[in-house]
């Protein structure tokens, strides 16, 4: 692959032009297709609900439209809203248009719902709403239906975009000061560049075939630009150094090839697998987002193995060779440091990441509410405005019971009797469905994310009833949610743990080492997770970010920071055991090997770092306070991956290790010499260039 791409450059370059051209041309359509939707999946109680529900007829979509900021007997504000609403009665697709309320709570305030058909409910909301925001005498507020769901995808669209437009200068900027030279910090964007148009046109293809969440494209875009500057870093780094070695360009790149190449192609693996581990998850948005996201890392690799690999024999006389750099330096005083006392450096760093862990104990989960959009957005004042003038249109959703049974049974006066004494429930109201089904709504005290209306789920589900009951409901889903988290977790957790642990071992040909990289790994998440938790959920410094404490993190946010996060750690620890290996394996003993090979990575690993942690602090300016999560978790994850765990916690673990970091048992280490992907060492031996 990478020889034929080395071989015929011109070919695979064209070929790539071909990937972009579609990936942006026609992949770009995914942001009309998006969805806001999450569920557990169609075997649990409330998606059995909902489709019972579903079955008897599609649901008229309704808009809400506030109008306030003025007294609600104001004539000139009654003259206005009247005119309105007749010219909106008018709309076709328009099916009826309640009289307005005011408000009982402050005076300054008039609602009304719109209901629209279902078969052209767009149109129709797009121009009942232009009609209302032409009240000149008021302020209105107007969402619902499919104007959320249009707001949530152009939400999504525009924080790529401007996530993109503030970060892509920033990371070149940063190339230009790591390479000293414009082809060569381009490079890595062009990989960036490619590997998000296919993204684009893998999201779109699975938009032929199931639901593409408005977070997937935010996130596969997140790491389809950090993996490609990632991956094309360490290849252009070491053509650079085998440069210095040979000035032949095919011949370095030939040896780039060999050696980072086979790098990129195991830290590829292990992102890949991370992402996989999703798949496990009967939830449709997390399976999705494990398949786009194994795409897209494969995608990165597939591009610095082939795209990359062409350019540099088509534009690598013009990178210039690396510079022998003098011994010493920070890096090297802190190693030797940390493997004078490696024990107090294991305990004192892992103390300390435990420590910043501890608010995730506290995570709670919800379903999320229009708190998460910023608070200009349409849906997210109509929110405000209901607050302010209506809380009682704030207050929780109803606890759903579904029965198979018509309202006139006697068994559905006895279950509401029932659901009324549960604990938590306020009241409790009886509503026909058709047909021989009644939806009984049950309106708890409390939030959704709370224990008390979670335990009121569970407990109206335990009531018995003469007829087949369903629970559905925001409450309910939550509960299913958290139930299938928890059943299929240790699955995933065994997917990526186990297969991390195989390909480290084909990797490295050690059986320590794969153990030692999944735990110090799993601190660095449990901080980030910790640290999240602290700002997002409980509210502290998330004023820095726009947003306040929501009392919970969205049900996926956890979910991915972890996968993610995993993900791009082993990435990293790959990167640096190449090169501690590739130095034991040239007769360097232990402790020396791991502090070459801290010296010679540790300007790669802390410079890919840095530009992951400026792509993704991109989405710590976006909307959605979701991806802002991700995105500080990611950030967080990838920075004490680097510093932390992959300066002090390595060093120190693998010094204690000593002779051992690389043992296995007889029968292990045979078959590792049958399966052994070695990473040649392309340069002569000399001292280490100590950064």
């Amino acid at each position: 692959m990478t020889g034929f791409a080395i071989r015929r450059p011109r070919l695979v370059v064209v070929a790539w032009l071909l990937v972009l051209v579609a990936g942006f041309g026609i992949g770009i359509g995914v942001f009309e297709r998006l969805t806001g939707d999450i569920n557990s999946g169609s075997g649990t109680e409330s998606a059995r609900a909902d489709d019972r529900l579903a079955a008897t007829g599609p649901e008229q979509p309704t808009l809400t439209a506030i109008v306030h900021g003025k007294p609600a007997d104001d004539p000139a504000v009654q003259a206005e809203v009247d005119g309105a609403i007749a010219d909106i009665r008018a709309i076709p697709g328009v099916v009826a248009v309640s009289p307005p309320q005011p408000s009982a709570q402050t005076g300054e305030a008039l609602i009304l719902s719109i209901t629209l058909r279902s078969d052209d409910e767009t149109d129709a909301a797009e121009a009942a709403a232009e009609r209302l925001r032409e009240i000149s005498a008021a302020q209105v507020a107007v969402s619902g239906g499919p104007l959320s769901d249009e707001e949530y995808g152009a939400q999504a669209e525009e924080d790529v975009q401007r996530a993109e437009m503030l970060t892509t200068p920033v990371v070149l900027i940063l190339l230009l000061l790591i390479f000293g030279g414009l082809i060569a910090a381009g490079l890595p964007l062009l990989i960036a560049v490619a590997g998000v148009g296919g993204t684009f046109g893998i999201l779109f293809a699975f938009s032929e075939v199931t639901d593409v969440s408005v977070y997937a494209i935010q996130v596969t875009t997140m790491l389809a630009v950090g993996l490609g500057v990632d991956y094309a870093l360490l290849m252009v780094s070491r053509f650079r150094e085998e440069r210095a070695v040979d000035p032949d360009v095919r011949v370095a790149a030939t040896r780039t090839a060999a050696t980072a190449g086979r790098t990129v192609l195991f830290a590829g693996l292990t992102v890949a697998l991370a992402l996989a581990g999703l798949v496990v998850f009967s939830d449709p948005f997390l399976r999705s987002m494990g398949l786009a996201g194994l795409a897209v890392v494969l995608v990165d690799m597939l591009a610095a193995l082939t795209l990359l690999p062409a350019l540099l024999v088509l534009f690598g006389h013009r990178v210039k060779p690396a510079k022998e750099r003098a011994r010493g330096g920070f890096l090297a005083r802190m190693v030797r440091g940390v493997q004078r006392r490696p024990l107090v450096t294991l305990v004192a760093t892992g103390a300390a990441l435990v420590f910043v862990a501890l608010p995730a104990l506290d995570l709670r989960l919800g379903v999320g509410d229009p708190r998460m959009l910023p608070t200009d957005s349409s849906t997210r004042q109509m929110y405000d405005a209901l607050a302010t003038h209506y809380p009682e249109g704030n207050a929780p959703e109803p606890i759903e019971a579904v029965a198979a049974a018509p309202s006139t049974d006697r068994g559905i006066a006895a279950l509401r009797d029932q659901i009324a004494g549960v604990a938590g429930i306020t009241r409790v109201e009886a509503v026909p469905a058709g047909g021989d089904m009644t939806v009984l709504n049950a309106y708890p005290s409390d939030i959704t994310p709370s224990d008390s209306t979670k335990d009121a789920v569970s407990a109206i589900r335990d009531l018995p009833a003469p007829f087949e009951v369903l629970v559905t409901g925001d409450a309910a889903r939550l509960v299913d949610y958290e139930e299938m988290l928890v059943d299929r977790a240790p699955w995933a957790i065994g997917v990526v743990v186990i297969g991390t642990l195989l390909l480290l071992f084909a990797f490295t040909g050690s059986v320590l080492l794969p153990i030692k990289a999944v735990l110090t790994n799993a601190l660095s998440i449990g901080a980030a997770l910790g640290a999240v938790v602290w700002v997002f959920q409980q509210g502290n410094l998330a004023g820095i970010f726009g947003t306040s404490g929501l009392g919970y993190l969205n049900l996926t946010v956890p979910v991915l920071v972890a996968a993610i996060a995993f993900g791009l750690s082993v990435d990293y620890e790959v990167f640096l055991l190449s090169r501690i290996r590739e130095r034991w394996l040239a007769g360097v003993p232990a402790d020396r090997a791991v502090a070459e090979g801290i010296q010679r990575t540790g300007r790669i690993i802390t410079s890919a770092a840095l530009l992951l942690v400026v792509v993704f602090a991109g989405f710590l300016i976006g909307g959605f306070v979701p991806i802002k999560g991700i995105g500080l978790g990611l950030v967080l994850a990838v920075a004490l991956d680097a510093t932390v765990v992959r300066m002090l916690l390595v060093p120190a673990t693998m010094t204690l290790l000593g002779r051992y970091n690389f043992w296995a048992p007889g029968p292990l280490g045979r078959l590792h010499k049958r399966i052994e992907v070695r990473e040649e060492s392309a340069e002569p031996e000399r001292e280490p260039a100590l950064v």
